[in-house]
């Protein structure tokens, strides 16, 4: 990415400051992509295997987020009039494009990760305090 790309909107609105500001909001919120990571790799799924799947979220949580990704155009939900009623979530074609990114920060997160924790530890070493200081 050039430096003009990169600083595009700097010199203009504050909150433009960062143009990619919007898509890490849209995109990596708590439990955002995690739905989408798990919708992408399995395909569609139902509400309770979404849930099973995530295991540590709320169905309270789970609703709020399928219904932002729907509203964002990330996210599917086809209702099946059926009884008992059925629903399904699938990623759109929108939320699929994302997946290079993912896959890109997966290849960065394998090949860097250990150097941020070893970045921490170094930082957190030199913080500690000595004795007889």
């Amino acid at each position: 990415m050039s430096s003009t790309t990169w600083r595009s909107g700097v010199d203009g609105d504050p909150e433009q400051a960062c143009p990619i500001a919007p898509v890490v909001d849209l995109v990596f919120s708590r439990w955002t992509t995690p739905i989408l990571w798990a919708l992408h790799e399995y395909g569609r799924q139902r509400f309770v295997e979404l849930e099973r799947r995530l295991a540590t979220i709320t169905p309270k949580v789970l609703t709020q987020r399928l219904r932002q990704l729907e509203r964002d155009g990330l996210v599917r939900r086809t209702y099946h009039a059926e009884v008992p009623p059925r629903v399904e979530y699938e990623i759109t074609e929108l939320g699929s494009s994302l997946a290079p990114l993912f896959a890109h920060l997966a290849q960065w997160s394998a090949g860097n990760l250990d150097r941020v924790e070893q970045a921490r530890q170094d930082y957190d070493a030199r913080q500690r305090p000595t004795r007889g200081r």
